[in-house]
């Protein structure tokens, strides 16, 4: 692999020699997020060990510390001094949030709550995001929300406290929506009710817990969850570990499953239920996927994940289980684009709200490297290659969004002429080390 020296970082990947080792995944980025904005909270110091180390989560740091958190770097932790729930500062200038979707989010919803204003900003990219399903919710319970046509950033969030406790039922599953009205909900006087037709990723409600929340999940018989949080209690401070990133841990995996002779051990990663989607598709797949040395790590379920090369073949992925893989499913398409036969890929619309329209985005990639995929509606639909290298020889814009530059990244690895990727310097919004962790292993390491 060579790449530029300077941004835009164009990169091409070669076929690859086996891939062999035992690495750890970049910590998970949305509990990164969440762990750094409930320890600005607490009262008290919280210690956080295995954070990610990236730009998204750069983001929540620096307006944590706009609005009057206390966080420093020691060694490879990172300390916390919270302000108490109720404690935040005016900042003094707009929030970047840079690439970070769900900064802008979560952080919208903590902001709602308080007496105090915030302008959110952020790259041509997340300029381009819809805000609208956060946005309505919180101007229900009293914020007012100044925003740009589309309902996009540049964005302002004039917060109001108390504000007006909020029964709420997801008209689609998104656990960045229901993370912001329960953190909306903190501040909040009385109990704030968001009701899951279609239970999302459970990380805020698990760490809420752990800080000390007055939080209760109920269940009714349909499956529908209703998470109950009773605001303006005091948050204890928490010392926590990050576990492992599922989705970044999701390239090496299919990585070792496609290029041959392959055995990759991922450590340490975090396989929460609502998360770990993807397993259980690449296990029906026929992929060697080996999980040892279970345990709990932070209130959330983790493993070592040993993948080895497999003979794929399609499947059929329905619409209910995409809420536990949505972040996976690019690095799913290059997987089913080497399988034997056919893998169709159903209710895929909320893939075209992310940093790119990674639905479309990946049809276009996989086919200029010669791969069988088409969109019918909001489903993908991929003829493998019955296991043949890819043609590959293409160069792909990335649309600056990470999981599509590492998923054809993995494509060119098992392409017959190598794929270029335009342009790498989105992967440090996630997984910063990325490419060398690749060269890792295929040197052995």
């Amino acid at each position: 692999m060579t790449h530029a020296a300077d941004t835009p970082r164009p990169t091409r990947f070669a076929p690859s020699p086996p891939l062999l080792g035992t690495i750890a995944a970049p910590g998970d980025k949305s509990i990164s997020h969440r762990a750094i904005i409930l320890a600005g909270l607490a009262i008290g110091t919280s210690r956080i060990s295995g954070l990610l180390d990236s730009g998204d989560v750069a983001a929540t740091i620096g307006a944590m510390r706009a609005m009057g958190a206390r966080i420093e770097q020691d060694g490879d932790d990172w300390v916390v001094q919270g302000v108490g729930v109720g404690g935040l500062m005016q900042p003094a200038s707009a929030l970047d949030m840079g690439n970070s979707g769900t900064s802008a989010r979560l952080l919208m919803g903590l902001v709602a709550s308080h007496a105090i204003s915030a302008t959110f900003i952020g790259d041509a990219s997340l300029s381009r995001r819809p805000m609208a399903r956060v946005a309505g919710p919180l101007a229900d319970m009293g914020a007012a929300i100044d925003v740009a046509p589309g309902t996009r950033l540049p964005l302002s969030v004039r917060g109001i406290a108390p504000a007006i406790p909020l029964a709420y039922r997801l008209p689609i599953a998104s656990a960045q929506v229901k993370s912001a009205l329960l953190l909306a909900g903190l501040n909040t006087p009385g109990a704030t009710r968001v009701i899951e037709p279609v239970a999302t990723r459970d990380h805020s409600e698990r760490m809420l817990a752990a800080f000390g929340a007055d939080i209760a999940v109920e269940t009714d018989g349909d499956g529908v969850r209703t998470i109950i949080l009773t605001g303006r209690r005091d948050l204890s401070p928490c010392d926590l570990t990050v576990p492992g990133d599922i989705s970044s841990a999701a390239f090496p995996i299919v990585a070792a499953l496609l290029v041959p002779e392959s055995r990759v051990t991922v450590t340490g990663v975090g396989i929460n239920p609502r998360r770990a989607g993807l397993l259980r598709v690449l296990g029906e797949m026929g992929g060697d996927i080996v999980l040892a040395n279970q345990r709990d790590v932070g209130g959330e379920p983790v493993a070592d994940i040993t993948a080895s090369h497999s003979a794929l073949h399609g499947t059929d992925i329905a619409a209910d289980l995409a809420s536990d893989m949505i972040d996976e499913f690019p690095i799913l398409f290059v997987a089913a684009s080497m399988a034997h036969g056919h893998t169709v890929a159903r209710g895929l619309g909320e893939l075209r709200h992310k940093e790119a329209d990674r639905l479309g985005a990946m049809a276009a990639a996989l086919a200029a490297c010669g791969a069988s995929a088409r969109i019918d509606g909001d489903d993908m639909i991929i003829d493998g290659s019955g296991g043949a290298p890819l043609p590959g020889g293409a160069t792909i814009a990335a649309n600056h969004d990470h999981r599509i530059a590492m998923s054809m990244a993995v494509a060119g690895l098992v392409s017959r002429d190598g794929v270029t990727i335009d342009d790498m310097a989105s992967v440090a919004t996630s997984f910063p080390s990325f490419v060398p962790l690749i060269e890792r292993l295929q040197a052995g390491a």
